[in-house]
């Protein structure tokens, strides 16, 4: 598995010199994820930010009913973390999960708070993807509040259609906010418009 992926992201951001980027290089750990594998379950600390190189990740709780809802989906080229327990270094409210075979490059908190002392670009960077999971948080939140499930649903077709048929139904009428029968409904009549 390559870490080039992840290298070009984060070059082109032009926040971290080549140096600070050679030393990160050397720090990328690489993990791949069978579908329905995890990157993090419940009650686990999380210690990583991970990039995703290759596949799907979902993020996901059980609510007090004993259901399944899933809250955010991370695709490739993405970055995602489980963040609150990331910051506050308490246990992880949320499971991670591989919706299909992923491939993962990993970079350690450890590491991120060594080089954040020797390096304000580090920080920088950190900073970055703070205020990137900040701005999907609001956009997700703005989403269900202001536009139809249809219109979620087909910002998604636009944005990630390779993998749109990969999200099994009930994952992604979850992550809708809807049921399954209409998310069904929707699907049937953007393929077929009167």
């Amino acid at each position: 598995m390559s870490t080039e992926k992840i290298i070009n992201s984060i070059r082109s951001l032009a926040v971290v010199n080549e140096e600070e980027l050679s030393v990160l290089a050397a720090h990328i750990q690489t993990r791949t994820l069978k579908k329905g594998e995890f990157f993090i379950q419940t009650g686990e600390i999380c210690q990583e930010i991970a990039f995703v190189n290759s596949g799907m990740m979902r993020s996901y709780y059980i609510t007090e009913q004993g259901e399944d809802f899933t809250y955010c989906v991370c695709f490739e080229d993405e970055f995602m973390s489980a963040y609150s327990s990331y910051i506050t270094a308490k246990p992880a409210i949320e499971n991670i999960q591989a919706i299909v075979d992923t491939e993962l490059c990993i970079i350690q908190k450890s590491f991120i708070e060594k080089r954040s002392e020797e390096s304000h670009n580090t920080t920088r960077l950190m900073r970055y993807f703070a205020e990137q999971y900040i701005l999907d948080l609001e956009h997700r939140v703005f989403s269900y509040q202001k536009e139809s499930a249809r219109t979620r649903y087909e910002y998604m077709l636009k944005n990630h259609p390779k993998y749109l048929s990969k999200i099994p139904l009930h994952y992604l009428a979850s992550y809708l906010g809807i049921t399954q029968r209409h998310l069904s409904r929707i699907r049937k009549e953007i393929a077929h418009p009167h």
